[in-house]
């Protein structure tokens, strides 16, 4: 089957093939649709090998974290599940037996730093197994080819908001920074779930008229908020971003580091940092995050906006995406 795979340390992502996997007993076997792809994709390609190897991957791995798709084959003992059905896979791992898991905080999981497309065998390929059906999530009407991107993007931004609700008062403001696949999903989120006027923060202008299409007030810039902001949501986080987003937030406000850009808080305590308020960081996400996420896109009160790619096209997918040309999230349809 075709697989666009991590093949060696420090080493390009490549087109190739592999053998279809067979799902062994507890496990089910996906046919893939679509998949989308991540800024967490190109990090990989660089990683070095000494983290890595730390972090538990195995070389080489198939990428592909934000997959969906219909079930091919079910292993001895897997109920629950129908040939055919279309399913979108959850993008973070969790054991499901650890104190986090138990309590529905899997986003905690400490076996989460190895996964399907981050470690291990993801779903930019014909098949992907999945180690039980605790991962798969049933579609609906959902379209499988363009589904994926809310297992990550959206199920992320969505645990951000949620995480952000309490410090958001009525006819509040919230500013999000960065408007790509996961701010764009935060937008609608927070239209959705909160009374608040959401501002939308992007350099980029096309970024800034998508914005306004979901609500949002757009501007290139934080200026003028400093200190006014209810929550502020950093999808960016780079030092600027982040020195920048903290000074926006009001007392009794939050701040909520989301990107991935390498940023870092440096600032004194005191004096800086919201007074009575909250700065917290995460990556990832919940399966609750996810299936609500799902439902909401179900239930048409979210758009799911996706650029379609072949399988032979991937490469210049991922260049598009490292160049910030994209609105929405890339998808690799291969159905």
């Amino acid at each position: 089957m075709r697989a666009y795979r991590m093949t060696g340390w420090g080493e390009p992502s490549r087109a190739t093939t592999v053998p279809v996997p067979a799902p062994g007993p507890g496990e089910v076997l996906v046919r893939v649709a679509g998949c989308g792809l991540c800024r967490s994709d190109l990090t990989m390609r660089r990683m070095p090998q000494v983290v890595g190897e730390k972090l538990g991957w195995r070389m080489p791995f198939t990428l592909g974290h934000e997959t969906a798709g219909r079930v091919a084959a079910l292993g001895a003992g897997v109920e629950g599940l129908t040939l055919g059905e279309a399913v979108a896979l959850v993008s973070p791992a969790s054991c499901g037996t650890c104190r986090f898991c138990l309590r529905g905080q899997d986003s905690m999981c400490p076996h989460g730093l190895t996964g399907r497309g981050y470690g291990r065998d993801g779903g930019l390929a014909d098949y992907v197994l999945v180690d039980g059906p605790r991962a798969v999530l049933p579609l609906g009407d959902l379209d499988p080819r363009e589904a994926g991107p809310l297992t990550d993007a959206g199920a992320t931004a969505y645990h951000a908001v949620r995480r952000a609700l309490p410090r958001i008062t009525a006819g509040g403001t919230v500013v999000v920074i960065g408007v790509g696949g996961l701010g764009a999903f935060a937008v609608q989120f927070l239209r959705v779930l909160s009374g608040a006027r959401v501002t939308a923060v992007d350099p980029v202008a096309v970024r800034r008229d998508y914005a306004r299409s979901l609500g949002a007030d757009p501007l290139s810039d934080i200026s003028g908020f400093a200190g006014a902001a209810d929550v502020v949501l950093d999808f960016v986080g780079t030092d600027e971003t982040i020195a920048a987003g903290i000074a926006a937030v009001r007392p009794g406000g939050a701040f909520g580091l989301i990107g991935s850009a390498g940023g870092r808080l440096t600032a004194p305590w005191f004096g800086t940092l919201p007074r009575d308020g909250e700065v917290f960081t995460f990556q990832g996400s919940s399966i609750a995050d996810a299936q609500e996420v799902i439902a909401l896109a179900g239930a048409g009160l979210i758009r799911n906006e996706v650029t379609t790619f072949g399988f032979d096209s991937a490469g210049d997918a991922y260049a598009q995406l490292a160049a910030g040309t994209l609105t929405g999230r890339a998808v690799i349809v291969l159905e």
